[in-house]
């Protein structure tokens, strides 16, 4: 039996209406070139990750117009949620010859800031993991709990608690039955993968690795871009 393989999905299906980018946010124009172009650049600099699936909102005609020469596989079959478009992601990914026990690395298609030596942290880390994990980072700050005035409700303990990023490193077969088993709600794999009962990996990801959202993040991201030249 050949060892599991690594595949990268991007879901990018959304529109990112807080981003302010008057389209779908993955297309927006960033240090010359599409917001999702510079995801795909960190991905494909990974030697391990066999081939990139992009998954678009059935009726997207963007996608070609943006991002030339994009080799990997393309799927026009996300949903309405981030959960039914992975899924879609998932099936899309067996009919080009994956299995369940090869890897799948979700990926966010706004967090284009992502390096590929965070993405290969992950792997080296989840490869010998029997559960698979995500990028994620310690809570540094000081975290309250507003009440319905926007006002401190509380001060909550921040000790043990960590920011969910991406990739997200899951087997596929396990991935797909954790998706199915958690519903549509979802807003990470992880979650899901924890609605089996399972315990995923936290792997020490980096501050620059966060997703375009709004309108300041665009200006955070292309003042990083132009210091790493």
């Amino acid at each position: 039996m050949s060892s599991p393989r690594c595949y990268a999905l991007v879901p990018c299906a959304g529109v990112g209406q807080r981003a302010g980018t008057g389209g779908p946010k993955q297309y927006a124009p960033l240090a010359g070139r599409p917001v999702v172009a510079h995801t795909f650049d960190a991905l494909n600099a990974v030697k391990r990750i066999k081939r990139t699936l992009v998954v678009l909102a059935p009726d997207d005609t963007l996608f070609e117009q943006h991002v030339e020469g994009f080799t990997g596989w393309v799927a026009r079959s996300g949903g309405s949620t981030r959960a039914e478009t992975v899924n879609a992601g998932l099936r899309a990914l067996r009919q080009h010859g994956a299995i369940d026990s090869d890897w799948v690395l979700v990926h966010d298609a706004a967090r284009c800031m992502v390096r590929p030596e965070l993405i290969d942290r992950l792997i080296d880390a989840c490869v010998v993991d029997e559960v698979g994990g995500l990028l994620a980072l310690p809570l540094a700050d000081t975290l309250k709990q507003a009440d319905g005035a926007q006002r401190v409700a509380q001060t909550l303990d921040r000790s043990g608690k960590w920011l969910a990023q991406t990739p997200q490193m899951f087997r596929l077969g396990t991935l797909q039955v954790a998706l199915a088993a958690a519903g549509d709600e979802v807003t990470d794999e992880a979650s899901a993968i924890e609605f089996l009962g399972h315990s995923p990996l936290l792997v020490q990801g980096a501050v620059e690795n966060f997703k375009l959202t709004y309108p300041a993040d665009f200006a955070l991201a292309r003042r990083l871009l132009e210091s790493r030249g």
